[in-house]
């Protein structure tokens, strides 16, 4: 499909070949192996040898060897440098005070604690001082870490990585969004907007793009001009995107009224491609309990959770579950986020290794423990148990990030391979791959010996049957464009007769060239294609960026449901948008903020 696009003339790349002098403009040297290039003050090795990155590199993390600006200092600064001596930043002690400052402050939102606990770790660092250092108390003085000072410097972070972001989005050459409407766990009124970008290089950049109140932004429509005004802010068009991952909810996916299917009738024109959307990827096992739990296990569950927090947090064969429930969301939870962290592969194991302490506990406070005598729901619990660890193993799968949407389709046909395994074993009652639905059936076995029907495979072969068609449904995009993964993943295997005719001469040409094939045997994807010329291959080279551009894992919307699991009751507090968007863009990034332009802005603001 996306080989035989309307496609815009292609930009011919600068030439991927180190130049000697970057080393005193940039401080960077060539490295041993010869790719790259080795930032002689970090020691951090470049990957995309472009001048644009190295200057990038230079600018955000090191300006302030700026002021080495006479040859004869820059050239003593670089041999300084080589021989492993490197010169102290020079900061006046209010600078210092302010760097300190915005790291703190940074820290405070990565943990998620509220403005007002910047004064107790200013407390606890006076006391430290006084006691192990009192000579350099005085440093203190001038770090402010008041309420309202770190409320704002948080945002001024949150501001310095926002204009990262809009500077690279610039060069974007394809994009996609993630759209996830069920990270919030305390209350539903936020879409998070994700997006990841690829660059002239196929360097991948994924980060917060937006936060959207749903209850100010209530109606499709609404929710839309939302989204396109942040694209607006970031520089980018729709010409430019590529795919969609959503969740599978009714507002994402309606049929009529889903903010897909608007979002693709905006984006439709001759010079858009057409949009990749995928649904399955968020909250994959969160989202699939819902289909597999056929018997309300959970909700049994959730009660039996509660009497343990409230009346078994004493007793010892509870305390690992208790470790792993305080671990995930606090000693305080909501019902929702129990309900969440309940429907997890992982959870749902523990307790059904504990299921026989928790009718022993139930029966001693006098709670019902009706369900244990019941075979149906006892079946039910091991087959919930044992395909939840399936669905966990798929989503631990796809959490790995950096590998493109390629592999993360095949291990998506992988999981539906083994559905299909699932469905025939279970019609011959082979539980080879349900270890606890068989643990039930062989102690319910022993309990009812004359009793030769224990489980119906039939009501299980329905469950699998769903979980089957929702896949089929979720991913049926990936499938129409399965062409064009293949051929990105593995260029030189493709047979050239069954690609599209615009591709086969540029495929032909790739095949048969030797310094490719050697490069792509010892390089990642993503290096290969990125030394690619543009100019050679203009239509394989597009494909790869449009590939490049799809979401290839749910880690960075796992990052921030972690990081609201965690937080619950610090972002439950009255917040304003701009500030828990500032959090979460701070939490989820991994740019590294500007805390030179920090100082200056702030210096600037404070003559």
């Amino acid at each position: 499909m996306w080989m035989t696009p309307k496609r815009s003339k292609m930009e011919v790349d600068e030439a991927l070949v180190f130049r000697p002098e970057w080393t005193q403009r940039y401080l960077v040297v060539e490295p041993p192996e010869g790719d790259g290039a080795l930032c002689l003050v970090c020691r951090r090795l470049i990957v995309a040898t472009r001048e644009r990155d190295v200057r990038r590199h230079y600018e955000a993390e090191h300006e302030y060897y700026e002021r080495y600006v006479a040859d004869g200092e820059r050239a003593a600064l670089v041999e300084r440098l080589r021989q492993g001596d490197l010169p102290v930043a020079s900061f006046t002690p209010e600078e210092r005070a302010a760097r300190a400052g915005l790291g703190l402050c940074r820290l405070l939102a990565l943990k998620g604690r509220g403005w007002g606990e910047g004064d107790f770790v200013y407390q606890c660092m006076e006391v430290l001082l006084r006691e192990v250092l009192p000579e350099h108390v005085s440093v203190l003085q001038g770090v402010d870490l008041s309420p309202e000072i770190t409320r704002q410097r948080i945002l001024s972070i949150d501001r310095n990585l926002r204009n990262q972001l809009f500077n690279r989005a610039r060069d974007f050459k394809a994009y996609s969004l993630a759209l996830d409407d069920q990270a919030f766990v305390a209350y539903e009124n936020y879409l998070l907007v994700f997006i990841r970008g690829v660059g002239p290089e196929l360097e991948v950049q994924e980060d917060l793009l937006t936060i959207i109140n749903l209850t100010h932004h209530f109606s499709v429509g609404a929710l839309m001009s939302a989204i396109l005004e942040a694209l607006q802010t970031a520089g980018l068009s729709l010409q430019r995107m590529v795919g969609l991952t959503t969740t599978h909810t009714l507002r994402m996916i309606g049929e009529n009224s889903g903010l897909v299917s608007y979002m693709r009738e905006k984006a439709v024109s001759p010079n858009c491609w057409n949009v990749i959307h995928y649904s399955g990827f968020l909250h994959l096992e969160l989202l699939s309990s819902y289909d597999v739990d056929v018997n309300q296990i959970i909700n049994t569950i959730s009660e039996w959770i509660v009497l343990i927090k409230t009346r078994g947090v004493r007793r010892p064969e509870f305390q690992t579950l208790l470790t792993e429930s305080e671990s995930e969301h606090g000693e305080r939870v909501n019902g929702r986020c129990l309900n969440n962290w309940l429907r997890r592969g992982k959870t749902l194991k523990l307790i059904f290794s504990l299921r026989k302490e928790m009718e022993a506990f139930l029966v001693s406070v006098g709670a019902t423990t009706v369900h244990f005598s019941d075979k149906q729901w006892l079946c039910d619990f091991g087959f919930l148990v044992d395909i939840m660890e399936h669905l966990r193993e798929l989503s631990e799968e796809l959490r790995v990030s950096k590998v493109f949407a390629a592999a993360a389709f095949d291990h998506i046909c992988t999981f539906e391979v083994k559905l299909n395994l699932f469905q025939r074993h279970i019609e011959e009652k082979n539980l080879t791959d349900f270890p606890a639905l068989r643990e039930v059936v062989d102690e319910l076995k022993q309990q009812n010996k004359e009793d030769q029907k224990i489980f119906d495979p039939d009501r299980y072969q329905m469950v699998i049957c769903r979980l089957q068609k929702e896949f089929e449904r979720h991913f049926k995009d990936l499938r129409f464009i399965k062409k064009d993964l293949e051929l990105f993943s593995n260029p030189f295997n493709f047979k050239p007769e069954y690609a599209p005719i615009s591709v086969r001469v540029e495929l032909t040409k790739l095949q048969a060239n030797t310094n490719l094939w050697n490069e792509y045997r010892i390089k990642d994807l993503g290096q290969f294609y990125a030394g690619l010329s543009a100019e050679s291959y203009p239509i394989i080279k597009g494909v790869a960026c449009k590939v490049a551009s799809l979401f290839d894992s749910n880690q960075i919307c796992e990052k921030a449901f972690s990081y609201l699991t965690r937080n619950q009751h610090t972002l439950s507090q009255p917040l304003t948008d701009e500030h828990l968007q500032a959090l979460f863009r701070v939490a989820t990034t991994e740019m590294e903020p500007g805390w030179d332009d920090l100082v200056r802005e702030r210096n600037e603001s404070n003559p």
